[in-house]
């Protein structure tokens, strides 16, 4: 079983972005999704944001696994 995290896209340097969730920082590779920017959200998984996520969802994803934790 894989598990994608939402995380939010804090800063953009080439083919990769500083993405946060909570108090984890970490640098992903970004080279599979275009248009991303600052303030978005990506699931992230194993060291690449392979999905872009409306903040809604994110955020209601993101509420879910703080509850479960």
């Amino acid at each position: 079983m894989c598990l994608g995290i939402p995380m939010k896209i804090e800063k953009i340097q080439g083919e990769f972005a500083q993405v946060q969730s909570g108090s984890l920082k970490r640098q992903v590779n970004i080279q599979m999704l275009s248009s991303i920017k600052l303030g978005d959200y990506v699931i992230v998984h194993a060291g690449f944001a392979i999905e872009k996520l409306n903040s809604q969802k994110a955020k209601e994803t993101l509420k879910i696994i703080h509850e479960i934790r």
